[in-house]
């Protein structure tokens, strides 16, 4: 059998970004987290709100830094695995990435030394200021990236002579169609994965009583910030989707499994896309709905794959899925703002066992959600990687072979493998310990049994073999 250099360069490149995307969308939103607990620790003087900080800031330096060694390899799979791509596109990618490095990386580093260590060795001021950096350096990094990302999505400013393309508009270019769009979602997705892993981790300290009040303090932020932003990312994800119709309607069809352009098309909740038949089967629909969403018209048309030819279609199943998980989680986010809501009532939603279990379990389902949503817009965008204008057969190294492109996807895997495994342990000792390890109580850290750190301790196991025990079943 001969091996696809192109298939297995598309899956190498699909499985370093999935890696990768997790980590910076979980330090951008935990990053702002950070400095409105430097705020407010600097405001007040409460311990709780240094000690949060102080372990919060031994989190995303954890994460931070799975992100850079995750991330630093992607920029090379440029020129080793789509150099054609790479040559054709310096012109403006060049400048944008190296933007990204000189503003962003460059700023979160320097910073992110003096918010973990210089604590008691600088002033408290210049402390807070060097956690304003850091969450500003993660923003600015993501415009960059989005603004390259959203470019390839739907290019502007540029135009493509003799197989390169050259800059005509910077304003245009990086301040594409699809940009504001895409930064506003993944803003808020950042936000959302964030506050999620702060409640999760939050609940999961509160069902064994440890550092009550602090951890009540944050779950009660991460609650409130879910209440508003889980609804505004729908909101926004409304707008994105009628962009997307507009500058990219066949991702759009497979996004709704639309084989045929017509009207009062139904918003499908279940079917079995077949797209060597162009078909589905076992349609579960609600009628017109998918029209009414996409043009705000219950008789509005909506583009069908059958628009273009099969070669130009993006693969329908793995699109038209990943949007209903995100979607599905989505909506599973906003009931969770409402469930906190109404059990803010004499303090029930730190007290309520059944909803800290749910928390535990959707500390998780950020990352799902992310992931669903990038598999949509990159998956969604094939064969192009520049819209309407490169396909990705005219974009990978010619001189790569299949066997050179599965020797290097296998070191990937491999490689990852043990980077994810040793961060993630590290990372669960962390949380392990707690916020209990600060030196803002040194008398109770003393007092506090040293035990053995075990996979039963992680927040995301649903054992309870921890010593600390939860709250009873009536939650007082």
């Amino acid at each position: 059998m001969e091996l696809d250099p192109l298939i297995l360069s598309r899956i190498q490149f699909a499985f370093v970004v999935s890696f990768h995307a997790i980590f910076p969308v979980f330090t951008i939103g935990l990053a702002s987290f950070i400095a409105v607990l430097e705020g407010l620790a600097f405001k007040t003087g409460n311990p709780a709100w240094i000690k949060l900080s102080a372990f919060w800031t031994k989190v995303f330096a954890v994460v931070f830094g799975m992100g850079v060694v995750s991330g630093i390899v992607m920029s090379f799979q440029f020129g080793t695995n789509w150099s054609n791509f790479a040559q054709a596109t310096a012109n403006y990618l060049g400048p944008i990435l190296s933007y990204e490095v000189v503003t962003a990386f460059f700023l979160e580093a320097a910073f992110l030394g003096v918010l973990l260590f210089g604590r008691d060795k600088v002033p408290a001021g210049v402390h807070l200021f060097a956690a304003i950096m850091v969450a500003l350096g993660t923003f600015i990094s993501s415009f960059w990236i989005l603004s390259a990302n959203s470019w390839m999505q739907t290019p502007a400013g540029t135009e493509l002579r003799d197989g390169v393309f050259y800059v005509t508009s910077w304003s245009e270019a990086i301040f594409n169609p699809s940009f504001p769009y895409r930064f506003m979602h993944m803003g808020l997705a950042s936000f959302l994965t964030g506050s999620f892993v702060v409640a999760g981790v939050s609940a999961w300290y509160l069902l064994r009583k440890r550092e009550v009040e602090a951890n009540r303090k944050a779950l009660s932020m991460s609650l409130w910030l879910i209440l508003f932003i889980a609804p505004a990312q729908l909101v926004v994800g409304d707008f994105h989707g009628l962009n997307t119709l507009e500058h990219q309607p066949m991702k759009v069809a497979a996004m709704e499994g639309n084989w045929e352009t017509s009207r009062n098309v139904p918003l499908l909740l279940f079917a079995i896309p077949d797209q060597a038949n162009q078909m589905n089967h076992f349609e579960v629909g609600i009628p017109s709905l998918a029209s009414f969403v996409l043009t705000h018209d219950w008789n509005g048309e909506v583009p069908g794959l059958n628009e273009v030819a099969v070669e130009e279609q993006p693969p329908v199943a793995i699109v038209f899925w990943s949007f209903r998980v995100m979607v599905a989680l989505g909506m599973l986010m906003i009931l969770f703002g409402l469930a906190g809501l109404v059990l803010r009532k004499n303090g029930r939603y730190w007290q309520t066992p059944w909803f800290l279990q749910g928390l535990r379990l959707m500390s998780l389902t950020p990352f799902v959600a992310v992931l669903a949503g990038w598999f949509v817009t990159e998956i969604g965008r094939a064969p192009w990687l520049v819209q309407g204008m490169m396909n990705q057969a005219e974009s990978v190294t010619p001189s790569l072979t299949g066997g050179m492109a599965l020797f290097t996807l296998i070191g990937y895997v491999v490689v990852y493998s043990m980077v994810f495994s040793a961060g993630v342990y590290y990372l669960m000792r962390v949380l392990y310990v707690g916020l209990e390890d600060s030196s803002v109580d040194d008398e109770y850290d003393a007092e506090r049994p040293k035990r053995p750190f075990s996979a039963a301790h992680v927040p995301f196991e649903m054992g309870d073999n921890d010593t600390h025990k939860p709250l009873n079943q009536g939650g007082h």
